[in-house]
């Protein structure tokens, strides 16, 4: 089929999908609104809406979502037009495969009309709220999961209960009306990379609450389930090489398809009052506490990711698999897991870490997938203490070396530092990147990054400038790295590794 025959994806286009493709094959106009989700992303299209999509498909039509961006217009705009259906390719080594998702209902904007997403929200059909809105949209301090009262807001929202703008706000007015109208809570479902995200969400919640109504946050804190999850699946950003594939593949054109790879997970806790869909059928894991896993995750596959996304980009590699390439990295990503990150992560009976790792590393070379290293190095200031300083702090209290988990902090701070080693820019995006260039401008030794870097509480904390283990082993991998050259530093990092009397001493 020519691109000039090709129709585009829509309900009534269905028909014409390429033999192969898997489509809705139930009735989309028959499925009620059971899901709004907050942050309407590329994340959840391939996760959650896949698996809720088969839900729908089994015959329970109680749990179509309603998606809502609480920025920007783009989702929106790029799917209404298809009737909020898009393509979803899995793609490895191997080929492709593509499925046609029909579970997102509609997509609302909220800064063009809160009060629309608040009324969908009170609606008595609408039993999850789930969310994946990154790190950043739930308006806390990294450094200790608590709300950012400061944040612009939630001053904003604090004056203005009933046209808010962030999560918080949004969640805590529609619990509000509901009950109000003795309609019975939503479950909140985080679905982030936050530690203990539903107890992180439940802290941040309450709190905004108990600024509005300390009964309306003692209401909340006693009825509202928040269920901690963890969801594992990568899925790189949509470039138009990606549009063309998925519509020579399917026949469609698609404004904004989802390429991802054929490994998916997701472990929730199972506690949701008011009824959830049968994702256990489609291979979700419920369980009574998913803090083991999600410990697992965020530390093995997060950590790694963000480590190789600095360390990668300042060493000129486009892409995570180019990375794996690279002289020493695939060597760091392994001591890294095995050495500075497993002795901290709790037992899981029966569950095989050693090959769970094997299979992480196997991912990050997947050459199908090309998961850009600018974009997992975004919003760095609210990834780095889950992701690494946590289990740093761990490290530190067991009396035992961090050196590889250094070398990702270090890589944080040179790449944030918005200058390649070529001298050339780097497009940073970080909530903190204003408050970052203003406290290093004019900053050229590693010590004297280091004490501006460490002077940011909200990432470091209070404990970690403090300690003279923490900045001595930060101080080494950054003069390493400024002074080599992220490539050079990460080989001759690599080459050490075989050299026991080389290592760093704790």
């Amino acid at each position: 089929m020519t691109s000039a025959e090709k129709h585009h994806l829509s309900n009534t286009s269905l028909r014409h999908v390429a033999d192969g493709v898997l489509k809705p094959d139930y009735d989309r106009a028959s499925v009620k609104t059971g899901i709004v989700h907050l942050g309407i992303g590329a994340f959840h299209r391939a996760h959650q809406a896949a698996y809720t999509d088969r839900v729908l498909a089994s015959g329970d039509k109680s749990w179509g979502i309603a998606g809502v961006s609480l920025r920007s217009a783009d989702t929106r705009d790029a799917l209404e037009p298809q009737d909020g259906l898009y393509t979803l390719a899995v793609r490895d080594g191997s080929g492709e495969q593509f499925r046609i998702i029909g579970s997102i209902k509609n997509i609302l904007v909220a800064p063009e009309n809160p009060e629309a997403v608040l009324s969908l929200m009170s609606d008595a059909d609408v039993r999850i709220v789930s969310l994946t809105i990154t790190e950043k949209g739930y308006c806390y301090l990294p450094a200790t999961a608590t709300l950012d009262e400061s944040h612009a807001d939630i001053i904003h929202d604090l004056s203005n209960p009933h046209v808010p703008r962030s999560a918080p706000g949004f969640i805590v007015e529609a619990l509000r009306r509901r009950r109000a109208s003795a309609i019975a809570p939503f479950t909140l479902l985080s679905c982030d990379n936050l530690p203990d995200n539903g107890e992180t969400l439940k802290r941040v919640v309450t709190r905004y609450a108990q600024l509005c109504d300390a009964d309306l946050a003692a209401y909340i804190a006693e009825h509202v389930a928040f269920p901690s999850t963890m969801v594992d699946r990568i899925v790189p950003a949509t470039t138009d090489a990606d549009r063309s594939m998925v519509a020579d593949a399917t026949g469609l054109e698609d404004n904004w398809p989802i390429v991802t790879e054929p490994f998916s997970q997701w472990v929730v806790e199972d506690h949701f009052p008011t009824g959830r869909p049968a994702w256990e059928k489609f291979g979700v894991t419920f369980v009574e506490d998913v803090s083991a896993f999600e410990l697992m995750k965020l530390r093995l596959l997060n950590g790694s990711h963000s480590t190789l996304a600095y360390l990668g980009y300042l060493a000129g590699h486009e892409t995570i698999s180019d990375v794996m390439q690279g002289e020493g990295f695939s060597a760091l990503v392994e001591a890294l897991m095995d050495v500075d990150v497993t002795p901290t992560l709790p037992q899981l009976p029966g569950f095989d870490l050693a090959a769970y790792k094997k299979e992480l590393r196997e991912r990050f070379r997947n050459p199908a997938l090309h998961h850009r290293t600018w974009q997992i190095a975004m919003d760095g200031s609210q990834k780095l203490p889950q992701r690494l300083l946590n289990t740093i702090r761990i490290r530190i209290e067991q009396q035992q070396p961090f050196e590889h988990l250094a070398m990702g902090v270090a890589g944080w701070m040179r790449y944030a530092t918005g200058v390649d080693e070529r001298g050339q820019p780097i497009d940073v995006r970080d909530p903190l990147r204003d408050t970052i260039q203003a406290r290093i401008e004019g900053k050229k030794s590693p010590a004297e990054l280091l004490e501006a870097y460490l002077s940011l509480e909200q990432v470091f904390g209070t404990d970690l400038p403090v300690n003279i283990v923490f900045r001595r082993a930060i101080l080494n991998a950054l003069e390493s790295l400024i002074q080599k050259g992220a490539a050079a530093c990460i080989a001759d990092h690599a080459k050490a590794l075989a050299r026991p009397t080389d290592r760093l001493v704790y």
